[in-house]
């Protein structure tokens, strides 16, 4: 190999380096194919996506092109004419079969599908990452007669919790009412409810009550589906807490109603505490064992009654049965206090508020397993008036003064999840959310309201058929 002497101080000539692409010279023909292709391709995959349009469009199209347009009149006015009847024939078939999956579709694609991108970046749930742009899935959608359910797949990261903070942002943004996220079965997908009209706005009479009772679903009102709601009662007890006129006798009284038969056979034993003077309980006398207002050292003296009668019955139960199932001789007994605050925090007389506390705490913690049940209903929610809220498996929270209580009522992080009670107008009495123990979400109800006449009639109705019973009434 020849060898290059380089003299010092002389420049070396360097080649420019070639940092230009290689030109690809594709034909114009070519390239025409290539978009008609992939037209094509899009177009067929629209067709078989949305094929509950184009399906029947074509079949249009092929009548009308063999037969003429008469008879494609005929065929319109006749498949009309057979919705028709089928609606009036059996209206529920027709409006889960024939109506709500047509509705289901178009609402998917006229008010979530088009607006669905847009949409999740303003509200914080799409996200960007080395230049992409992620957005959540929108699966199906599903419509009933109030609202809308959106089921969705998260994107990585992402929880449900996240979905329940901006379920209101996302129900203003589709122009809906209001929302509320779920989780479901599925780890990575969340169901979202919007509200399109709400079938709380009116207010729900006395329901019908049961010819036996039943702990596990007791008839309470209607929840915000159009459904029935069912308050399980069996192994829990139940803390309702309002502001004034948030309706909290509608819930006591709705319970009252639905327990009533069993009041008469003499399964359930209702025991009332009215710290207010009897004023709100006084109407339901006849249906209770025990009536208690007025006198707080009487009522500290009932409550260590039940704890007496619930550790006689764990003795006789011990060994013998791990959960009360009542008798007429071991009845169900249900002890109802409408504010719960006047004996755990305004009683004067400190020891017989601590007498108080300590009968409700063993009642609490002890009671259910034998068929001892509290349902208390109070105004403010704050920790030194009620200490023991943790103790309730059942909590309903009617309208609430301020956002802050809905957690104090309800558990932590319940607001963000849809329970917002602060929001509940005043003229919706019996209007709330429920939540119960290991349930992450809230569910909105609104409880049937009874008239002083409705109460009297049910008094007189439902009493308890026992002449040698005699009622306890206790200042």
């Amino acid at each position: 190999m020849p060898l290059i002497n380089i003299i010092p101080g002389e420049k070396i000539p360097v080649a420019p380096m070639n940092v230009r692409l290689p030109a690809w010279r594709v034909p114009g023909w070519l390239l025409v194919f290539w978009w008609l292709a992939r037209g094509l391709f899009r177009l067929t995959m629209l067709a078989v996506r949305y094929w509950w349009l184009t399906t029947p469009a074509l079949l249009g199209l092929w009548v009308r092109a063999e037969y003429g347009g008469l008879v494609l009149v005929g065929v319109v006015l006749a498949v009309v004419t057979g919705c028709v009847g089928w609606w009036r024939w059996h209206r529920s078939s027709w409006l889960r079969f024939g109506w709500y999956p047509i509705v289901n579709r178009v609402r998917a694609l006229t008010v979530y599908r088009r607006r669905w991108a847009s949409v999740m970046a303003t509200c914080g749930l799409a996200t960007t990452f080395a230049g992409d742009r992620y957005v959540p899935q929108l699966l199906r959608v599903r419509c009933d007669r109030y609202g809308d359910e959106v089921t969705v797949r998260m994107l990585p990261g992402q929880i449900p919790d996240d979905w329940g903070q901006a379920a209101e942002r996302l129900a203003y943004a589709f122009r809906l009412r209001q929302g509320q996220a779920r989780s479901t079965d599925r780890a990575d997908q969340v169901v979202l409810r919007f509200i399109r009209r709400d079938p709380l706005a009116a207010v729900v009479g006395p329901l019908p009550v049961p010819v036996v009772p039943d702990l596990a679903g007791l008839p309470l009102g209607m929840r915000e589906d159009g459904q029935p709601y069912e308050l399980r009662l069996a192994g829990s007890h139940v803390l309702i807490a309002g502001a004034t006129g948030s309706g909290k006798g509608s819930v006591l009284w709705s319970l009252i109603r639905s327990l009533a038969s069993g009041v008469r056979s003499g399964l359930v034993e209702l025991w009332a505490f009215d710290p207010k003077g009897g004023m709100e309980l006084a109407a339901g006398v006849p249906l209770f064992a025990r009536f208690s207002y007025d006198d707080p050292d009487g009522m500290a003296g009932v409550l260590e009654e039940a704890v007496k009668r619930m550790r006689l019955r764990a003795a006789r139960l011990r060994g013998v049965a791990r959960q009360h199932v009542p008798t007429v001789d071991e009845p169900l007994i249900v002890l109802v206090v409408d504010e719960l605050a006047a004996l755990t925090a305004y009683i004067t007389d400190r020891k017989v508020r601590d007498r108080i506390k300590e009968a409700l705490g063993l009642l609490l913690s002890q009671g259910r397993a034998v068929g001892v049940h509290v349902v208390a209903a109070l105004q403010d929610p704050r920790k030194d008036v009620l200490p023991f809220r943790d103790l309730f498996p059942t909590r309903i929270g009617l309208r609430l003064t301020e956002p802050e209580q809905v957690d104090m009522v309800l558990g932590d992080g319940a607001r963000d999840r849809g329970a917002l009670c602060d929001r509940i107008p005043e003229s919706a009495p019996g209007v709330g959310f429920v939540v119960l123990d290991g349930v992450r979400e809230p569910v909105r109800v609104r409880f049937a309201y009874l008239t002083d006449d409705d109460i009297r009639q049910l008094g007189r109705t439902y009493r308890r058929l026992d002449d040698t019973d005699e009622q306890e009434v206790t200042k």
